[in-house]
């Protein structure tokens, strides 16, 4: 990640803002660099994890249940359903992961917790924000494939950060919310592995969303920003064109929401941390 101090002469903020994604900067690269520590593969085991999930998904619905894609710019094969299915579970994992992951920031840094000049704020960030770049590898292995099956590069790519920014909104929304709750309520971090259970087959990843009614499709990408941000990622990556503004722009709105009630959440609760802890 990038030093803001390189950025600081130019753009006009606090430099105790500054000071703070200095820090982030810092802890997100020592959780990154922790994970992985001695292991020989390091941090490309993010990547295969996410290819493995690929390999078993694609067998399982191109090779076993016979699933046909097709999709404009790419040849109807088994590797088309792989690449369309792979491009949904990018935001998938990197969502999931980072929101799990800082439900229990707060209670695993107790010593943080009771510094009083520590920026509190920025621990549920620390997981969410390693997840998002523990995802990047799987989405240049992502492009290169691509690449090498259509022998082109979308120029919509440069439309990315697009997508990520409803999604990073979203997860550190949530993120803040089971962060501060799990202080209080230790069974949080157990409910969400049901609850993104439930959500994961409740959002067109491993299924188009031309199966489900269409009674139904409007309600789910109206009210699931991930089946938003998902197709808009394949949008950008397979397709080379949005073809999703609204949901788009009502996932922005819904993430944009989600954040500050987050945020004002763990903000109501902050105070009671360190007595708790």
């Amino acid at each position: 990640m990038v030093k803001a101090r390189a950025f600081s002469r130019w753009l006009p903020v606090n430099p105790k803002w500054w000071g703070k994604v200095d820090l982030l900067n810092t802890l997100v690269r020592r959780d990154l660099e922790a994970r992985y520590k001695g292991s020989l593969l390091g941090n490309l085991w993010p990547l295969v994890n996410q290819l493995s999930q690929l390999l078993i998904y694609t067998y399982v619905f191109s090779i076993v249940l016979k699933v046909k894609l097709s999709l404009q710019g790419l040849p109807e094969n088994n590797l088309t359903f792989g690449l369309w299915l792979f491009s949904g579970l990018l935001p998938w994992i990197a969502f999931t992961s980072g929101f799990q992951q800082a439900s229990g920031a707060v209670i695993r840094q107790t010593n943080l917790v009771k510094k009083v000049v520590f920026p509190l704020e920025l621990l549920p960030l620390v997981p969410i924000l390693a997840a998002f770049i523990e995802s990047s590898f799987g989405l240049m292995a992502l492009i290169l494939l691509v690449g090498i099956s259509t022998q082109t590069v979308h120029s919509t790519l440069w439309l990315l950060p697009l997508v990520w920014l409803p999604q990073l909104l979203l997860t550190a929304g949530l993120g803040y919310c089971v962060a501060g709750l799990t202080v209080f309520l230790r069974d949080v971090p157990q409910s969400l592995g049901v609850i993104t259970n439930l959500w994961f087959y409740m959002t067109p990843i491993v299924y188009p969303a031309t199966i489900i009614p269409e009674a139904w499709r409007a309600w789910v990408f109206w009210l699931n920003p991930l089946a938003a941000i998902a197709e808009v990622y394949r949008d950008l990556v397979l397709v080379g064109e949005i073809r999703h503004w609204a949901e788009w722009g009502v996932a922005s709105v819904i993430s944009l929401v989600v954040f500050y009630g987050g945020l004002r959440c763990y903000q109501k609760l902050r105070p009671a941390f360190a007595d708790v802890l």
